[in-house]
């Protein structure tokens, strides 16, 4: 397999261009977009009552189980206008619902992905990266051909994603004082949580309820006010960065189908890592 580096700075220009031209706009569609999961989390919350999942009622379980469906069809929604921004072509907001008629291999792609990656980590930290990286591409195989099954998109991704772990994980690396600025609410939260524990913890006085207590009022705002803050921080962001990174990824996964030979409209060649170890050091999963 040929191995091409990808001149991320030049790629990004070009998306740059690509984005400006598009027929319906990308700050719209990616504003509708994250609008929409900060909503589908709000009501996930409000059924829940800040609860975990197994400590739900039958209500609240159902809402979860919902969210996490509409969540994988946006996404794959918004992947699929990438794409079409990628090929010159006009994509609608009703795109963003294209996910649905084959959401059910969507999840099943995404909790097979996660056994895989969690059973690698089992064995370190640094396979359960790799493995991550290996089925990067699996859910595009997926979006682009719905009609193939979960293990042939990963077996796809496996194979395209063989010399580009490295370059993927450049990318991300160049993104993340964007994902950082959209994090801050979330961060600033974290460090007043902390604080309070710890000045809570330190003057020993406190029962467990009263530190609970002190450590929520540090907080400053409730639940509900902390989500929505921080949801309309992280979308305001995200309009800057998300619909760039996420072209420029696909950028990539184009780049790895065309010479590896594997995936939509590309042609096959002989993959020598088929069987056995590939050459990322990882097996056969």
């Amino acid at each position: 397999m040929m191995v091409e580096w990808i001149d991320r700075k030049q790629l990004k220009a070009d998306v740059k261009t690509l984005l400006a031209d598009a027929q319906v706009s990308p700050k719209a569609m990616t504003a509708l977009y994250l609008a929409l999961l900060l909503v589908i989390s709000l009501v996930d919350e409000w059924a829940g009552g800040g609860q975990a999942v197994t400590d739900r009622n039958l209500l609240g379980i159902f809402v979860y189980v919902l969210a996490a469906l509409l969540n994988a069809i946006l996404s794959a929604g918004f992947v699929l206008y990438c794409m079409a921004v990628r090929r010159g072509e006009r994509a609608e907001y009703l795109t963003l619902f294209d996910g649905f008629s084959f959401v059910g291999k969507i999840i099943g792609l995404e909790i097979v992905t996660a056994i895989f990656v969690s059973l690698w980590s089992m064995l370190f930290v640094i396979p359960g990266i790799i493995a991550s990286y290996r089925y990067r591409f699996a859910l595009y195989n997926l979006y682009e051909n719905p009609g193939i099954g979960v293990m042939e998109a990963l077996d796809m991704s496996k194979r395209q994603t063989a010399g580009y772990k490295g370059q993927l994980f450049t990318l991300d690396l160049s993104y993340l004082g964007w994902s950082l600025l959209a994090s801050v609410p979330g961060i600033i939260q974290i460090v007043l949580l902390y604080q309070a524990v710890f000045q809570a913890l330190y003057s020993g006085s406190m029962s467990p309820a009263m530190l609970l207590q002190e450590a929520e009022s540090a907080l400053l705002l409730p639940l509900w006010g902390r989500l929505v803050i921080s949801g309309l921080w992280s979308l305001a962001v995200s309009l800057f960065y998300v619909p760039n990174y996420q072209c420029v990824e696909l950028g990539y996964f184009e780049t790895a189908k065309r010479t590896s030979g594997v995936g939509e409209d590309a042609a096959p060649q002989q993959d020598p890592w088929n069987n056995g170890m590939g050459p990322d050091g990882l097996g056969g999963l």
